[in-house]
């Protein structure tokens, strides 16, 4: 089976709590409003000329390829973050360029360091940046607490 190239995506992120990590992992994905899909973890590239869209309703048990961070945790009263952020270069026929990071961390600590590293994987392509979107989100643990947020990509 051979993939095809996407040419959508968008950005989303969910939280949650649960009886295991697992659980906790899946209602993050359900509050992302991506959690009856099969994620395909990907590296971080965007195809060039792909275009941003609000998020949609996927279809249930599809192939959707991501790129994604999440950190679960069950020690109570832990903060925990995960963010992404896309650097796009100046070049359009030259792809996206994706990162993810997630620690138990303040929602902008993590973001901060997620658009830096963006920054410094565009600068190890020798391109000029247009500009960087991220997206973030962070838990205050009650139990077992999970944070995610991804760029997904979309045909």
């Amino acid at each position: 089976m051979v993939m095809k190239t996407p040419t959508k995506f968008f950005f989303v992120k969910g939280k949650s709590e649960g009886y295991k990590p697992l659980n906790a992992f899946d209602g993050a994905l359900l509050n992302a409003g991506i959690g009856n899909t099969n994620l395909v973890k990907m590296s971080s590239i965007i195809p060039p000329k792909c275009k941003e869209i609000d998020p949609i309703s996927l279809p249930p048990g599809a192939l959707v390829p991501a790129a994604y961070a999440s950190i679960t945790s069950e020690v109570p009263g832990e903060i925990i973050s995960a963010a992404v952020a896309a650097a796009f270069p100046e070049d359009e026929d030259y792809p996206a360029l994706i990162m993810e990071h997630a620690d138990k961390a303040s929602q902008s600590q993590v973001e901060e360091v997620v658009r830096k590293m963006a920054e410094e994987g565009m600068k190890m392509r020798g391109k000029k940046i247009k500009y960087i979107k991220s997206i973030s989100i962070e838990h205050k643990v009650v139990k077992v607490g999970c944070v995610f947020a991804a760029v997904v990509l979309w045909d």
